[in-house]
């Protein structure tokens, strides 16, 4: 079910986009102000959030002796968006998909 799983390095070594109408603003890390960070993600190929539940109650603890959580979330589908994603916008998509696979593999 494992499609990718990367730790992500420091919120010091990060940055942020703050959108506020037409304006964009750089907010360089870290951000002391979170009080919750993801450190990490999991990328699983299920049917169901049932299904993810499944697997997720047979995942080791991520921090012994402490207490932690781990957040299950399902991604976008290109059917998630309806009408909106034309078949251009697909189209193109698939373009930047395939740019970014032949990058990967260079």
């Amino acid at each position: 079910i494992m499609l990718a799983g990367e730790g992500l390095q420091a919120s010091s070594k990060g940055m942020r986009i703050r959108f506020s109408g037409t304006q964009r603003t750089v907010i360089d890390g870290p951000f002391a102000e979170t009080k919750e960070l993801i450190a990490g993600f999991w990328l699983w190929q299920v049917k169901s959030m049932d299904e993810a539940l499944e697997w997720l109650r047979r995942c080791p603890d991520p921090m012994p002796g402490e207490e932690s959580e781990i957040e299950i979330r399902p991604i976008f589908e290109a059917e998630d968006f309806g009408a909106e994603f034309t078949p251009e916008l697909r189209a193109r998509e698939e373009r930047l998909r395939g740019e970014i696979e032949r990058r990967s593999a260079s």
